[in-house]
Order: structure tokens, then C-alpha cells, then sequence
């Protein structure tokens, strides 16, 4: 169908008036007041991963340039998994990214 019948089947609009509007998915974490309160602005909020949270490392990719919060388990299984490391470097890691799923350099911020 093309959009100029849809106009000739209801040519005044009238039928909005009768048809329910689209409802909008709930978003569970719209109001919580902790994400809220995280939220940065600009700058921020592109190059952040959050404040820290337990049982996470953040990796950061020099190939992509994406920061990912991932597991601690899972962060032990991609340096397990045919890995390379070099002290010293600012990315000291040869891992697979989990944002691009390509190996490259990434750095592993423990703490963070």
C-alpha cells in the first residue's frame, strides 16, 4: 500500500481519535534514584564506565577504544585463553576485546 491511501480512507484524521496511542515499554530503571544520581553529562558520560563496582574489572581497548566493564570471571577466562603480557606498557595485554571481539592490546584496570 502506498501512503496516499491510507489518507483516502480516513481523509479528516478522525480515526486518531479512537484508536489508542502507542504505549511506551516501562523502564525499570528510569526513577531509580541510584542510576540517577550516577548519570554524567557530556564528556563524562561518553568516556565513563561508572563508579566501581565489586567483582568487575573495567578493559579498555587500543584497537576500538571502548572501556567495558566485564566479570571477574570472565576476565580470567579471556587471559587464560591464549594471552600475552608485557609490563611496562600502557596497554600491557594481548586478550580478545569484549567490545569488538577482535585480540588487540587492551589494559585491565583491576581497581576500577
Amino acid at each position: 500500500m502506498s501512503g496516499g491511501s491510507a489518507r483516502r480512507d480516513d481523509p479528516l484524521g478522525k480515526r486518531a481519535l479512537f484508536e489508542t496511542p502507542p504505549v511506551r515499554p516501562e523502564d525499570p530503571l528510569e526513577d531509580d534514584p541510584l542510576i540517577v544520581a550516577e548519570q554524567s553529562d557530556g564528556r563524562d558520560a561518553l568516556f565513563s564506565t561508572g563508579p566501581h563496582q565489586p567483582g568487575t574489572v573495567v578493559v579498555e581497548c587500543s584497537h576500538c577504544g571502548v572501556r567495558s566493564r566485564i566479570p571477574l570471571v570472565e576476565a580470567a577466562v579471556r587471559i587464560l585463553a591464549i594471552s600475552l603480557w608485557f609490563p611496562g606498557k600502557p596497554y600491557s595485554r594481548w586478550i580478545q576485546c569484549p567490545s569488538c571481539q577482535r585480540r588487540a592490546w587492551c589494559k585491565i584496570e583491576w581497581l576500577g
